[in-house]
């Protein structure tokens, strides 16, 4: 039946009509999916606004996260760290862009000013969806929750109202959002559960992310809602050169995976195609950097799974 338009029933429509999932259902290759909410989870110390920052900066330049994860879908961003001054940020940022060759004044990454900012207000929900239409960021971080109310974050009613929002900004806006937010010192089997407060902010991410250090090294773990997860990964934070900046202590591992991942993406974006496929094509179809997308292409030849012809490139069936 046909729906009426006096407001007694709730929008509906045939599964068939709803929209057709993008190229890539991830934002930043096996760690954050596209346009999700979730929370970037640990203790004190942990480096999560590293972290936190590594991703906005690596979205905003559609470089890799961490040096290893490729972005899918690079735009602007939107940071607003509570706990620290517009100069820390910026010397933290700075310090990540001059790890990767970039321009500080060319990043497509902006920063909230404001001195306090609550979502359990209307004035400042309102506030943060106007910026968030203004600017139209790809992500948002939000750093840490616990000082963007005053409500009893053990209270499932209370909390689950403020999350509520931030899932109508995610589905408004086609943006993403992460919450940084401390786990409590109780063990736990899965690092989810030892978030502090109400189960409600386990349950509400559709990507999580956790850090957790040891004395000398930081592991971060990956849970995700509609996707398988890697291992967890020990990151180190390098502040040997002046450009403090996280890093991955097993790259050469995470490495041969991405390096995996592209070639199987290469050959199903060529069996997806009608006909031969421009390089040029293929690399903006699948946003790589192009000296990694060469080095694809050549080993894929080389092992006879893909042609270069005068039409452009194709699979060897």
């Amino acid at each position: 039946m046909d729906v009426i338009s006096d407001g007694t029933l709730l929008p509906y429509e045939k599964i068939a009509a709803a929209d057709i999932p993008t190229s890539s259902r991830w934002l930043v290759e096996s760690l954050w999916l596209q346009s999700a909410c979730g929370i970037l989870g640990g203790q004190p110390k942990c480096c999560k606004t590293w972290l936190g920052l590594d991703m906005a900066v690596s979205i905003a330049s559609a470089t890799p996260c961490l040096g290893r994860f490729e972005v899918f879908d690079p735009g602007p961003t939107l940071v607003y760290l509570a706990e620290d001054s517009g100069a820390q940020v910026r010397a933290r940022v700075d310090g990540i862009c001059k790890s990767r060759g970039l321009e500080i004044d060319e990043l497509n990454l902006f920063i909230i000013t404001a001195p306090s900012l609550r979502l359990d207000t209307e004035c400042d929900q309102l506030k943060l969806s106007l910026t968030i239409e203004k600017i139209h960021p790809r992500f948002v971080l939000l750093d840490p929750l616990v000082r963007l109310h005053r409500l009893d974050e053990n209270n499932a009613r209370e909390i689950s109202g403020l999350l509520g929002f931030l899932r109508e900004l995610e589905r408004r806006f086609a943006v993403s959002i992460m919450l940084t937010h401390h786990a409590s010192k109780r063990a736990s089997s899965r690092p989810g559960q030892s978030l502090r407060g109400s189960s409600d902010l386990h349950a509400f991410g559709d990507s999580n992310l956790y850090l957790s250090r040891t004395a000398h090294d930081i592991t971060l773990t990956i849970e995700h809602r509609a996707a398988a997860s890697i291992q967890p990964l020990t990151l180190i934070l390098d502040d040997t050169s002046n450009m403090p900046h996280l890093v991955i202590q097993d790259a050469g591992k995470v490495a041969d995976n991405s390096e995996f991942d592209l070639k199987t993406r290469v050959i199903n974006n060529l069996k997806a195609a009608a006909g031969p496929t421009s390089r040029n094509f293929l690399r903006s179809q699948l946003r790589v950097n192009n000296q990694r997308l060469g080095q694809a292409i050549s080993d894929l030849q080389v092992s006879g799974k893909i042609a270069i012809t005068p039409a452009g490139l194709q699979v060897i069936l």
